[in-house]
């Protein structure tokens, strides 16, 4: 599967999708309404980064594609696609314990910073998706 063709939408499920890791040149998109809240995105080949009413959610490091995002009260699941060793980062709830599972496959037990900010590297190959699962 190739990169997405727009930034962002609402899939029919309900659940978000954003970014585009083909892209030479970074491209916003702001005041997309979702579910009430303003979402805002920016992507390109060197980063991926996704807001909500202003607040931080997601960041990639190179550029992804996020499918099927669902923020829940738990935690959040998505599936991520990308080209090469990617580092992502997600804004949850601060000073908070986490297990992250990547394909069904448990990483660990993380916590989240003062910040509410959870990073973890993973390595992404050109069109297989990886499907994450982030839960308390």
């Amino acid at each position: 599967m190739t990169a997405m063709k727009e930034i962002m939408k609402t899939e029919a499920d309900g659940t978000l999708s954003f970014g585009d890791y083909s892209l030479a040149a970074k491209t916003k998109l702001a005041d997309y309404e979702y579910k009430g809240d303003l979402m805002k995105v920016k992507t390109f080949s060197e980063i991926t980064k996704l807001e909500r009413n202003g607040l931080f959610v997601y960041e990639s490091v190179p550029g992804t594609d996020v499918e099927h995002m669902e923020i829940l009260p738990y935690g959040m699941v998505f599936t991520v696609r990308g080209t090469k060793d990617t580092q992502i980062t997600v804004g949850l709830e601060e000073n908070a314990e986490y297990h992250v599972i990547l394909d069904n496959k448990e990483i660990g037990i993380m916590k989240t910073n003062m910040g509410g900010k959870l990073s973890f590297s993973t390595e992404l190959e050109e069109g297989s998706p990886l499907h994450v699962k982030i839960s308390k």
